[in-house]
């Protein structure tokens, strides 16, 4: 079997995590273009979680079925349906049709975050994975910084529609790209049936908690969330092929660290959602310098995951994974106090640096760490519960927060100030009033306090993490894809 060509895989790889990445974010600065032509205010907020519903429940799914079919038509599909989802976003003529059509762009990310990493660790040796990872780790802050710029730029040009359909020639790309430089040798069909009934609870169980977490009746959500929780839990110990088999999801390694992901996507999240809103509404920064105080983190992570590789080979996974929880929560830690202080941009981004830098090792590490502790048969499994446990805890956290954010705003602003607050397009009207900006302040500055005790209790959690042996330098690639 030819083997693939591993540079231009990695490239289109890269760009169909970015692509992806970068569409949940771009969307926003283009949304008042969009329901000043389209209408339906109501449904504003919907364009945006259709698409981060979608993409994010489905990610255990698609997981199971690369173990059981192959990453590559599993891959392909979520790129296609990702298309497929921009091209008719591009031309829906009400806001009814664009959130449907978001959730198709959603159902196709899902597929393209966990396995794009999943062949990473097809085609290089834990030793190598560090380096290559470490550019996909950055791509989520790259897009959060350019996403709202690009959407920005190209509604002041052009027409919003332009927003999705710039996806085609992108996508189709990377597509194409995939389909003859990246190669593995045909899978056989799996005996036992597909676990229907486990990815549909799984599915609604998440889709309860991220509606709970937006605030859509919060309570029966949770109680339901929970409820289903329990029942997937039964389902799995009952079904012949588990999408995530519960002996595997309860070894001590892949629990340490899914919890340990769980909690560092609250705090990351956390901290890229409302740092830039601190800048640009208490600092009174444009959106460039609070762009330019979450830059650190991106030039952190790379630099620490490329460290990683080295590390693995003489320490091991502990270490990094423990060493990188520590550095995380010392950002955060140090990041708070700054906040409240009302420090001036540069500090804030020193702090950021650490956190990313942390995050760099952290990350890494784990993700190498549960890749190399199963087969390629499962690698698709606990890659893909490993980034639905972060993004999880990402969209569960902002969440959250959010409602703290919302509730103290409310004791001291009007709901129309707060609703000011919430809109780009008004803000600068609303900061102007007076005692609007130290509210402000007031009520995010225990916001990043929470971002700091969800990364100490990551820190608590990788305590746990076994010991164990280093990783052979040259280690073999036991995936049936072969590279050059």
């Amino acid at each position: 079997m030819k083997p693939s060509n591993r540079p231009l895989t990695v490239a289109a790889l890269l760009l169909s995590m970015f692509m992806a990445a970068m569409e949940a974010t771009v969307v926003a600065t283009a949304m008042p273009t969009v329901i000043s032509e389209l209408g339906g205010i109501r449904l504003y907020g919907w364009v945006g979680a259709a698409y981060l519903l979608a993409s994010t429940v489905t990610v255990p799914l698609y997981g199971k079925l690369a173990d059981r079919r192959g990453r590559k038509p599993v891959l392909l599909l979520g790129i296609a349906l990702f298309l497929a989802g921009s091209l008719a976003s591009g031309l829906a003529t009400s806001i009814e049709q664009l959130i449907v059509f978001r959730g198709l762009q959603g159902l196709g990310a899902g597929a393209v975050q966990p396995i794009v990493l999943t062949v990473i660790g097809d085609l290089y040796t834990p030793a190598e994975r560090g380096k290559v990872q470490g550019f996909f780790g950055a791509v989520w802050g790259i897009a959060g910084i350019s996403g709202p710029l690009i959407g920005g730029a190209i509604v002041a040009t052009t027409t919003w529609r332009w927003i999705f359909l710039i996806n085609l020639p992108f996508g189709i790309a990377a597509a194409l790209v995939l389909a003859f430089a990246y190669r593995e040798a045909p899978r056989e069909r799996a005996g036992a049936p597909l676990d229907l009934a486990g990815a549909g609870t799984i599915l609604f169980a998440s889709l309860a908690l991220l509606l709970a977490a937006s605030r859509v009746a919060p309570v029966l959500m949770t109680i339901a969330g929970v409820a289903l929780i329990a029942l997937f839990v039964v389902i799995e110990r009952r079904a012949s092929d588990p999408v995530l088999p519960i002996p595997l999801m309860t070894r001590r390694l892949i629990a340490v660290t899914t919890i340990a992901s769980f909690l560092l996507g609250v705090a990351m999240m956390g901290v890229l959602t409302y740092l830039p809103l601190h800048v640009q509404g208490v600092l009174l920064g444009v959106p460039t310098e609070a762009g330019l105080v979450i830059a650190p983190m991106l030039v952190g992570w790379p630099i620490a995951s490329a460290m990683t590789s080295r590390m693995l080979v003489r320490t091991g996974y502990r270490k990094p994974v423990w060493l990188g929880a520590l550095l995380s929560a010392v950002g955060l830690v140090a990041l708070a106090p700054l906040v409240t202080m009302r420090a001036h941009p540069l500090a804030l981004a020193a702090s950021m640096f650490v956190f990313g830098f942390g995050m760099g090792l952290a990350n890494t590490a784990i993700l190498i760490g549960v890749q190399a502790s199963v087969g390629w048969e499962q690698r698709g499994v606990v890659t893909a519960a490993t980034m639905f446990a972060r993004t999880m805890g990402g969209a569960l956290g902002v969440g959250a927060l959010g409602a703290v954010l919302a509730a103290r705003l409310g004791r001291a602003l009007s709901p129309e100030v707060v609703s000011g607050l919430l809109d780009p397009d008004g803000r600068d009207v609303v900061l102007a009033q007076p005692g609007v900006i130290d509210a402000l302040g007031e009520a995010l500055d225990p916001l990043f306090w929470g971002g700091a005790i969800a990364a100490g209790l990551a820190l608590v959690a990788v305590l746990a993490h076994p010991r164990d042996e280093q990783p052979p330098p040259e280690a073999a690639v036991d995936a049936p894809a072969l590279a050059e």
